[in-house]
């Protein structure tokens, strides 16, 4: 399939696991890419993959944001689809009883902050055109509550997906399309990281997927390949699940 041939396609976080992994399946669909990571190297890497360009920006920083997405249209003449990918998830963020709020604050600056400048941003651009997708990355714990908490990360994927439902809402009649994409965990460097260090909280989630495992990054990147495409155009507003089956499950399978 080539659904995103002669359209454009920003991705932050697009130097490793999701982004990178959606930053491939775009291309292979015929997208020019724009990757913007904090780390020059990776992002560098993930574009010259894709033969895409790169821009190392801070997603926290509204300046380095409005340079992200006019680098993008200056280079390319349009932003079609644009997906707000980059997310932290460190291990202070714990209990709400043990988080401070340095780590509070920082974690909603990353990961809800960023996509508010990000959607900001690039709306004007799809409203001169009268269309656009724009991807959130929320996630499954915007729906469910656990036990083994990461609060702030958890606070921040609910204001990502309340956000996007309002923006979808906003500017459907203008050709924009705004969804959140919910991912179950992921096999990425972002949680092998976080559970190596704790394997008795991974076991505990693990236990709770049906399929039995942690999804693949190109999964997820197959979900966004479908709701940035035309594919997906009478979906916005939505909260795109693909989280193995955990959300619908009271028991997994034996």
């Amino acid at each position: 399939m080539k659904r995103f041939e002669n359209r454009t396609a920003v991705i932050t976080g697009g130097g490793s696991g999701i982004g990178r992994a959606t930053a491939i399946r775009l291309a292979e669909e015929g997208a020019k890419v724009v990757i913007v990571d904090m780390n020059a190297e990776s992002g560098e890497a993930a574009a010259a993959e894709v033969s895409g360009i790169s821009v190392q920006a801070d997603v926290t920083d509204a300046d380095d944001v409005a340079r992200v997405f006019k680098t993008a249209f200056d280079t390319y003449g349009s932003i079609d689809v644009s997906f707000h990918n980059a997310g932290i998830s460190p291990p202070d963020d714990d209990s709400i009883l043990t988080t401070g709020i340095e780590a509070w604050e920082r974690v909603q600056r990353v990961n809800l902050t960023s996509v508010y400048l990000c959607c900001k941003e690039v709306l004007p651009y799809m409203q001169r055109q009268g269309k656009g997708s724009i991807v959130n990355t929320a996630s499954f714990v915007a729906t469910m509550g656990a036990a083994t908490s990461q609060i702030s990360y958890t606070a921040s994927k609910g204001g990502v997906l309340a956000m996007s439902r309002e923006l979808g809402v906003q500017f459907a009649r203008e050709g924009i399309r705004v969804n959140a994409l919910s991912p179950g965990p992921v096999n990425t460097p972002l949680l092998r990281e976080l559970f190596a260090s704790d394997p008795e909280r991974a076991a505990r989630r693990l236990v709770h997927i049906p399929f039995g495992r942690f999804a693949e990054a190109s999964e997820i990147a197959a979900a966004v390949a479908f709701l940035a495409s035309d594919d997906a155009s009478f979906i916005t507003a939505s909260n795109f699940l693909v989280d193995g089956g955990i959300s619908g499950s009271y028991v997994t399978p034996l």
